[in-house]
C-alpha cells in the first residue's frame, strides 16, 4: 500500500517530532508522525530533564503550553550536589526557586506532547528501513512491514541513528570514547537511607579521572544513576548485561574502595543495567539544502549528554515549526531559514558538552567541575 500526502511528514515520536507536530498543530498545518515503537508505553522513556528557559522553554512557550508544563515541574530537583569518593561534601547548592533550569520527568513531558495533538497525528508501529528521492523535493519512506508513504516535506526526527539523514549527509556518529551505565534504586528514603541522604534532593555528582556517576532523585524516593566509564567498547562487550547481578558487580569493581553509600547505587540497583554507549556526529556537522527533506535534535547535532540534547530537539522543532508557518507558501525559504538557525547553534552547544566533559572527566576530576560551580555561584 502506498499513501500519498502533500502534508509534513515527521519521522520518530521524541520530544523534537513531537513539539514539532504541535507548534504546526497549533499554525493549523497538518502533520503525520511514524514512529518505530509500537505504543507510548512500549519502553521506559529515561529519568529527569532540566528543560532551560533559554531554547526548551521557549519550545513550550511555542507550542503553547506552559502552563501545563509548570504542572509537571518537581520541586527540589534544580538542587545540586558534589561528594569526593569516600563521601566527603564538596558542593552543596539548594534549590532556591529562582533557577532557570526547573526538573520534570522524561516520560511526563513527551505524553504532554501526545496529549495535545489530534489522536491520529502518531502512527505506532512505523519502522523505517529505507528513504530515497524521487525528484522534485518529493521523498518515498518504505517502513518494516513493506508499506510506504510519499511526502513533499520529510522530517527526520529519528535520532543519532536516523534513516532519514543519509538524505542528507554520509556523516555518521562515532563513539565518544565513554559509556552510561543506567541503573535505578526505587524507594530509596525508606530501602536505602545511606544513599538517599548522600544524593540529596536534586542532582549528586561523584567523579574521578576516566570515571564518575550522576545520580538524579525522582518522584517516590527513586534515585536513577548513570555511571560514566572512559572504556572502549570491547571493554563493555565483555561484560553480559543479560545477567544483571554479575554487571552491576563489574561495573561496581570499578569503583573499589569508594564509599559504601555510594556503591550501593550500583551494587543495589533494583533494574538490570542498560548500557548506553555514547556517540556524537562531527561539531559542525551540516549540509547543503536538499529540496523537501530536513533533520532536527540528534538526527541533526547527536552530541555527547551535556544536559542540552532535549532541550535543543524541542527548539528545532518549534523553530521549524514557526518557520513553515511564516513562509506557508515557500517552504525552501522556511527550510533554508530554519537550518541557518540550527547549525551554528548546535555547533557551539556540541563544543560547550566536549569541553563540559573534559572538566568531568580529565586527570583534575572532580575540580574542574567544582570549580566550574563555584564560580556560578559567584556569579563568574
Amino acid at each position: 500500500m502506498t499513501t500519498t500526502t502533500t502534508h509534513v511528514t515527521i519521522i520518530g515520536a521524541g520530544l523534537g517530532g513531537l513539539t514539532l507536530a504541535r507548534v504546526l498543530h497549533v499554525h493549523g498545518i497538518p502533520a503525520t508522525v511514524y514512529e518505530a515503537e509500537s505504543s507510548p508505553t512500549a519502553r521506559a522513556q529515561g529519568g529527569m530533564l532540566d528543560i532551560h528557559d533559554y531554547n526548551g522553554q521557549l519550545a513550550l512557550d511555542a507550542a503553547g503550553l506552559s502552563d501545563e508544563f509548570r504542572g509537571l515541574v518537581l520541586e527540589g530537583r534544580e538542587a545540586t550536589r558534589m561528594v569526593d569518593r569516600d563521601g566527603t561534601l564538596l558542593l552543596d547548592q539548594p534549590d532556591d526557586g529562582t533557577g532557570g533550569r526547573p526538573e520534570v520527568q522524561r516520560g511526563e513531558l513527551r505524553q504532554l506532547l501526545l496529549d495535545s495533538l489530534p489522536a491520529d497525528t502518531v502512527r505506532w508501529g512505523h519502522k523505517v528501513s529505507a528513504a530515497r528521492a524521487l525528484g522534485e523535493g518529493r521523498h518515498e519512506v518504505t517502513f518494516a512491514d513493506g508499506t510506504t508513504v510519499v511526502t513533499g516535506l520529510l522530517v527526520g526526527a529519528d535520532g543519532a541513528w536516523s534513516r532519514v539523514r543519509p538524505l542528507l549527509s554520509d556523516a555518521v556518529p562515532a563513539y565518544t570514547g565513554m559509556s552510561s551505565v543506567e541503573t535505578y534504586l526505587y524507594d530509596a528514603d525508606t530501602r536505602r537511607p545511606a544513599s538517599a541522604k548522600v544524593v540529596g534532593g536534586g542532582a549528586l555528582y561523584v567523579l574521578a579521572p576516566g570515571k564518575g556517576f550522576v545520580t538524579h532523585r525522582e518522584r517516590d524516593g527513586n534515585l536513577h544513576t548513570y555511571v560514566m566509564l572512559a572504556q572502549p567498547q570491547d571493554w563493555f562487550a565483555d561484560i553480559d548485561f543479560t545477567d544483571g547481578a554479575a554487571a552491576r558487580a563489574r561495573i561496581a569493581a570499578e569503583f573499589d574502595g569508594w564509599a559504601p553509600e555510594l556503591t550501593a547505587l550500583i551494587t543495589d540497583g533494583d533494574t538490570a543495567p542498560v548500557l548506553r554507549p555514547l556517540v556524537a556526529l562531527p561539531v559542525e556537522h551540516r549540509w547543503e539544502r536538499v529540496p523537501g527533506v530536513t533533520l532536527i535534535g540528534d538526527a541533526a547535532h547527536v552530541a555527547a549528554p551535556n544536559g542540552e540534547g532535549a532541550n535543543l530537539a524541542m527548539l528545532d522543532g518549534a523553530e521549524l515549526g514557526q518557520a513553515l508557518a511564516a513562509h506557508p507558501d515557500d517552504m525552501e525559504t522556511a527550510l533554508t531559514a530554519y537550518e541557518q538557525a540550527m547549525f551554528p547553534r548546535s555547533a557551539e552547544t556540541a563544543t560547550e558538552g566536549t569541553e563540559l566533559y573534559a572538566l568531568m572527566f580529565d586527570d583534575t576530576a572532580p575540580y574542574g567541575l567544582l570549580n566550574l560551580f563555584m564560580g556560578e555561584e559567584r556569579g563568574e
